[in-house]
């Protein structure tokens, strides 16, 4: 026996979210309905949807325009940081390393799974660039495949602009502080050794 429509549209619903199968739909359907506050999720939705936006500067998800950060102007407008997700602009405030300013792909370069180019923001970002101001780019996509595609993907769109163009640098890599070498990954200890740096003796 089938689910009644309206079931079956929020079991549909769930599984246009990536990464959610039939089943997961099905069990996250089932929630829903058991959950007395249940309501408070689609409230919570409605609400995002309705009062955040994309950043005009940096396309960041901010519920102003500018986001704070690029209206900060203590933070430093010549140096962007090029990251994939919100969540990684999240990663690195947290951090509390970096000081300057930050842009937003939306995605990562993956043509098999139908994230191409025209989904990026990176033509957004060689404008922001053309504009002027911007001494340095940093790309801090994924140590993966589909970052270091999406990295050259940025480096091949900015170097087809005039000079002068900014510095364009690539976060560096290797094996995290205080990680036990046997759980890497053999791409992590693969840029540790290439990567490596001499070691200064002590005096005496």
């Amino acid at each position: 026996m089938a689910y009644p429509e309206p079931l079956e549209a929020l079991v549909a619903a769930f599984e246009r979210f990536p990464g959610i199968g039939r089943r997961s739909a099905e069990r996250l359907a089932f929630h829903v309905l058991r959950d007395p506050e249940a309501r408070l999720l689609a409230a919570a939705i409605a609400r995002a949807l309705d009062e955040t936006r994309r950043c005009s500067v940096c396309a960041n998800i901010s519920a102003t325009d500018p986001c704070p950060i690029c209206a900060d102007p203590a933070r430093d407008a010549g140096l962007v940081c090029v990251v994939e997700e919100p969540r990684h602009v999240e990663a690195f405030e947290r951090s509390g390393a970096f000081r300057g300013r930050y842009h937003v792909l939306f995605g990562a370069l993956n043509p098999a799974d139908g994230t191409e180019e025209r989904h990026l923001t990176t033509a957004r970002l060689v404008a922001r660039v053309a504009a002027g101001g911007i001494r340095e780019v940093v790309l801090a996509t994924d140590p993966d495949a589909e970052g270091e595609a999406t990295a050259l993907l940025v480096l091949e769109a900015l170097d087809k602009l005039a000079e002068p163009r900014p510095i364009v640098s690539r976060i560096a890599r290797g094996a995290p502080a205080g990680a036990a070498l046997e759980y890497l990954h053999r791409g992590v200890l693969e840029d540790a050794l290439t990567l490596r740096r001499p070691v200064r003796r002590r005096p005496g």
